[in-house]
């Protein structure tokens, strides 16, 4: 996907088109969770300190990450990649690898499928992705990334050393910071350049097994398959404080907030889970969890929630000062086969439903239309949520 998280945004809020866009966190800790290409125009990248991307991009509009609509979203797409072959290895949320050999005689050649996937995508979704298609995961990757935004680029196998052998070293899959320095003193500055470098050169400057990968790889050798992934193990969200914070109900309200949020990216991708965990950051960087399964899965914020609580309270820190906190919810199974056991006098509905229903109001008003008392700012005085 193209600035996955920021074109879900303006595809929800149209009127930001054509500026910069900014999602992440708006405290001095956060990072910059995606741009759009007007940001990004000032240097702005994903990743980047919130503090920086600002001073960077002072016109920016930020906007706090919704990350229920993103799995909504990405679920979708998925779906899409999954109609054309169930070959598929999500890498994250917004990008995935296709093994589309197999669907060649029903849907064309590769170039056809890209475009159908392509069009789908922005016909059902409203927002753009680009493809790479080549023989290997690397090389597809690599294509990907050089047709952004909204294009498509074939690389053919008769075309590999051609398409690799002008570009920086960097671009090799692997090849880090520290490893760019290296390769850039041994006077190494291009695809080309290093293939042409014997392998045991490479295997005295780098070590044995990165030396023989990155030679592989400039020549466009790479023998890994696409692997479908299994299911996601866990879902959670942390935040991190703007500054330390000392204050048990500044706390807790941060755990209801994180378990409402986590519980909706778990509705949202049709999961449930039964072990809830929770992680504290101290203001010395120790971190612990601690966890607690249930008795029953669910996908439910209050019991996320109940169940984050009585975990902090445990832990007996009335005057730590903390740097983050996390919720986590684990032992993930689909929803529709977990489980449920049904209690005497139970009540047709209940906190399940009120929530699913907190979930239409936010697809249709924004996320936060509806959200705890507890949650309100009080300084808002304008708040009527």
């Amino acid at each position: 996907m193209d600035a996955f998280y920021a074109s879900v945004e303006l595809r929800d809020r149209p009127e930001l088109k054509g500026k910069p866009v900014i999602v992440g966190g708006g405290g001095s800790r956060s990072v910059v969770l995606s741009a759009t290409y007007e940001a990004r125009a000032f240097g702005v990248t994903s990743a980047m300190p919130m503090a920086r991307a600002r001073r960077l991009c002072p016109q920016g509009i930020v906007i706090n990450p919704k990350h229920g609509r993103y799995t909504e979203v990405s679920a979708t797409v998925m779906d899409v990649f999954r109609s054309v072959t169930p070959l598929v290895e999500p890498l994250s949320l917004d990008e995935a690898f296709l093994d589309v050999a197999g669907a060649a005689r029903r849907m064309g050649g590769p170039r056809l499928i890209g475009e159908w996937i392509r069009a789908t995508v922005e016909d059902e979704q409203g927002i753009t992705c680009s493809v790479g298609v080549a023989p290997t995961k690397f090389l597809a990757k690599l294509a990907s990334a050089h047709c952004k935004p909204d294009g498509l680029l074939v690389v053919p196998a008769t075309d590999v050393v051609g398409f690799l052998h002008p570009l920086p070293v960097g671009a090799l899959w692997g090849v880090g910071e520290k490893t760019e320095e290296v390769l850039l003193r041994l006077g190494l500055k291009t695809v080309g350049d290093l293939a042409a470098t014997p392998v045991a050169t490479l295997q005295r400057a780098l070590g044995p097994a990165m030396g023989s990968h990155l030679s592989a790889l400039a020549w466009g050798r790479d023998e890994r398959v696409v692997t479908p992934h299994e299911p996601e193990k866990s879902i959670g969200n942390e935040e991190t404080f703007p500054v330390d914070v000392d204050n048990p109900e500044v706390v807790r309200r941060e755990l209801l907030r994180l378990s409402e949020r986590t519980a909706a990216r778990l509705r949202a991708a049709g999961q449930v889970g039964r072990t809830v965990s929770i992680k504290v950051r101290f203001a010395d960087f120790t971190t612990i969890t601690r966890s607690k399964t249930l008795r029953e899965s669910t996908d439910v914020g209050r019991v996320v929630y109940e169940t984050a609580l009585g975990l902090y309270d445990a832990l007996g820190l009335e005057r730590a000062r903390l740097r983050l906190v996390g919720v986590r919810v684990e032992q993930l199974v689909d929803a529709d086969r977990a489980p449920r056991q049904l209690l005497l006098g139970e009540k047709d509905t209940g906190w399940r439903e009120a929530e699913q229903a907190v979930d239409r109001a936010a697809r249709r008003f924004g996320a936060g239309a509806v959200r705890p008392a507890a949650l309100v700012d009080p300084d808002r005085s304008g708040d009527s949520s």
